[in-house]
C-alpha cells in the first residue's frame, strides 16, 4: 500500500511493492519437501486427457439430479414403470454410461502409467478397472429393466 492508495490511513506502514518475477519451480528430488524426499512417488503425470474430461462434472450433475428425482419418486411409492422413472432413466443412463466409460479409460491409463513406477499401484488400478466394468454392466442392466418395466 502506498500513500496514493485510497485505503491508506495515517499511521499505516508504507509498503514498497516489487514486480513479481517469473515463478520457477525446482525439479528433481530436492524440489520435494524434506518429509517426502526418499519416498516413492505419490503420483504420475497424466499423459493425455480423456475425451470427456472437460464435460465430466456437468454430465455427472445431470445424472445425479435424475437419479435423485427417480429415487425420491420410488421412495414415495411411484411404480417402476411410471413415465417419470422411465424419463429419468432414459436421460441419465446414456450419460452415466458415457461418464463411467470415460472414468474407466482414465483408470486404465493410470494403471499403465504406474506399472513402471510402482507395479503394486498399477495392479491395484487394474483391479478397479475390472470392478468398474462390472458396475457399468450392472448399470446398463438396471436401465434396461427400468425402460422395459
Amino acid at each position: 500500500m502506498t500513500m496514493d492508495d485510497e485505503r491508506w490511513e495515517s499511521g499505516m506502514p508504507l509498503l514498497d511493492r516489487q514486480a513479481a518475477g517469473p515463478r520457477v519451480r525446482p525439479t528433481g528430488p530436492s524440489a520435494l519437501p524434506p518429509s517426502l524426499q526418499g519416498l516413492p512417488p505419490r503420483s504420475v503425470p497424466e499423459a493425455a486427457p480423456t475425451p470427456l474430461q472437460k464435460q465430466f462434472i456437468n454430465l455427472s450433475v445431470i445424472v445425479l439430479i435424475c437419479g435423485a428425482v427417480a429415487i425420491t419418486a420410488l421412495e414415495l411409492g411411484t411404480p417402476l414403470g411410471s413415465p417419470l422413472i422411465k424419463l429419468c432413466a432414459l436421460i441419465a443412463a446414456p450419460l452415466l454410461i458415457l461418464t463411467t466409460s470415460d472414468a474407466i479409460v482414465r483408470i486404465w491409463r493410470s494403471a499403465w502409467a504406474w506399472m513402471p513406477v510402482d507395479r503394486g499401484k498399477g495392479l491395484f488400478r487394474l483391479a478397479w478397472v475390472v470392478v468398474s466394468l462390472i458396475g457399468l454392466s450392472a448399470l446398463v442392466a438396471a436401465a434396461v429393466i427400468i425402460v422395459l418395466a
